[in-house]
């Protein structure tokens, strides 16, 4: 890959599209191509066709996705599998009818068995029941990866899907009910720090144990996977470190620096009981992460805190 390649980042203003963008920016790609979704709806085939006619990506990343919860995954089932099966429907084949050299498609561990061997290796994928709470998205990611294969096998399209463990940082989606675990209670603990409270109530038992990667170490490893991989299927990629909700909590307090009680609503759904994914596969190519658990939450809060000052400024 060239560093004036046409680059197309789908989803550009999301966590992961735009940790992707500033990678390629950073590494001195000068010819990435974004649209915002008013200019380019990526659920409309004939707008994606228009575009991929007259701007001809050679590499396309995408990134493009309606992602969400626990809660709303659980409540926004329809919308979640009929917007992903278009977008990346659209994309993967205009790609290939224009010309495209290489497509990146962004799984999610979501789409491997609730109760897979750990660590998860690729291999596991469709070998049992998957985690009822996030069924259509993880149908959907499943079908873009399938889709991904078909095109490979019968076209020859150099196309496949990188597979992230938990993915979080900087430009999360902070929704106090639609955000994923990491943001959702980064922001509980920080509104409680704010109004000093004496408590942050945690779903579940806390006794979760999750795989976390970095926004920018998952950017990293799809630009590294872009400029060195062509072998097809799909890649994981994570750290290889894992945290328990419970501890997950503590050190979120900690960072936070809230000083009350933790209380664990064991009411609440767990979820997949442990998702840790074997990384061996990326690991043998050389790629590594950059940053631990605690130092990726850290560098998330500074730029929550940050962000938040300037769309809530304090009054004199």
């Amino acid at each position: 890959m060239e560093k004036n390649s046409r680059i197309y980042v789908a989803g550009h203003r999301g966590m992961v599209g735009s940790a992707i963008l500033r990678r390629l920016t950073d590494l001195g790609y000068s010819n990435v191509v974004v649209r915002n979704h008013s200019d380019l709806p990526l659920d409309d085939s004939g707008a994606v066709a228009q575009f991929f006619t007259s701007e001809r990506p050679e590499y396309v990343v995408l990134a493009a996705a309606k992602v969400g919860g626990i809660v709303a995954n659980a409540t926004q089932g329809a919308d979640f599998i009929r917007e992903n099966l278009l977008i990346q429907t659209n994309v993967i084949d205009a790609a290939y009818r224009h010309g495209a050299r290489k497509l990146l498609f962004l799984g999610s561990s979501c789409i491997y068995p609730k109760l897979a061997q750990q660590p998860i290796a690729e291999e596991a994928l469709l070998t049992g029941p998957l985690e009822e709470t996030n069924l259509p998205y993880a149908v959907a990611k499943i079908a873009g990866k399938t889709m991904c294969d078909a095109y490979a096998h019968q076209f020859g399209f150099d196309a496949f899907t990188v597979m992230p463990s938990n993915v979080y940082g900087v430009g999360d989606n902070f929704h106090p009910e639609h955000s994923h675990v990491v943001a959702g209670m980064l922001r509980r603990f920080h509104e409680a720090k704010l109004n000093d409270s004496d408590k942050v109530v945690v779903w579940g038992t806390g006794s979760p144990l999750r795989e976390l990667i970095d926004a920018d170490d998952l950017a990293d490893a799809c630009v590294f996977l872009l400029e060195n991989y062509s072998d097809g299927g799909m890649i994981n990629v994570g750290t290889g470190e894992e945290i328990s909700i419970r501890d997950l909590a503590f050190l979120i307090k900690t960072i936070v620096g809230f000083d009350g009680e933790i209380e664990f609503d064991s009411t609440r759904p767990d979820g997949t009981p442990r998702k840790i994914m074997d990384n061996s596969k990326i690991s043998k190519l050389g790629w590594r992460p950059n940053h631990t658990i605690e130092t990726g939450l850290r560098k998330m809060y500074d730029w929550f805190v940050h962000t938040q000052e300037v769309r809530e400024p304090h009054s004199a």
